[in-house]
């Protein structure tokens, strides 16, 4: 597997790059949710639905969480995207043995209460229109096999246009007691608040 590296000066730029893309392409960003500090690592749990997915977190991160942002990218994509490499990015190859030594990896940055990782379960993109989320069984066992106390936030990335030719951006994000829980429990949870996020989307437009 690829292992993530923060290079001095193009991870900064990759953050910063990032944000100020998504300021131009984006008519509106919307950031709504409260988290408390608790010095914990975090796991972000998030939809995958763009190219855009890795920037919404590193900007969220920067705005709200101040942690040394990792994010789990397929490996023939991280190959393909040399720079990602240099940015956190570290690699996974689904439908073999590697996922576990991936899952072990992010297992490890976990223990730094300086790291957060963004993992995707969905394994893929899929249409932001999808009725129900589905979730391959990696994020289960990465769960069952935190060495420490984590922080798990979910967040809900989604896009609607209104009366702009340029989409308005709502990021929803809330900390998630995943204690006890299994894969279906999880994936009907994120479900739940992929849907309650959804119809917050309405009222924040005009905010």
């Amino acid at each position: 597997m690829i292992k993530g590296r923060h290079h001095w000066f193009l991870y900064p730029f990759f953050v910063w790059y990032g944000w100020m893309r998504m300021k131009r392409h984006f008519k509106k960003i919307h950031l709504s949710g409260t988290v408390s500090e608790t010095g914990l690592p975090i796991l972000v749990i998030s939809n995958h639905f763009s190219w855009w997915d890795g920037f919404f977190i590193a900007s969220l991160n920067r705005k709200n969480f101040h942690k040394k942002f990792h994010v789990m990218m397929l490996e023939d994509q991280l190959k393909k995207n040399w720079f990602f490499q240099h940015t956190g990015a570290f690699s996974v190859r689904k439908n073999s043995k590697g996922i576990i030594q991936s899952l072990t990896y992010a297992s490890e940055l976990l223990q730094n209460p300086d790291n957060l990782v963004t993992y995707f379960p969905q394994g893929q993109f899929e249409s932001i229109n999808q009725e129900k989320l589905q979730f391959e069984k990696g994020v289960e066992w990465l769960l069952k096999n935190l060495k420490n106390e984590v922080e798990v936030i979910f967040v809900a990335n989604q896009v609607d246009y209104f009366e702009s030719a340029n989409p308005y951006l709502f990021i929803h994000f809330e900390t998630y007691d995943f204690k006890g829980k299994n894969l279906q429990e999880i994936e009907d949870d994120f479900n739940s608040f992929y849907r309650t996020s959804s119809l917050k989307n309405i009222n924040l437009k005009n905010t």
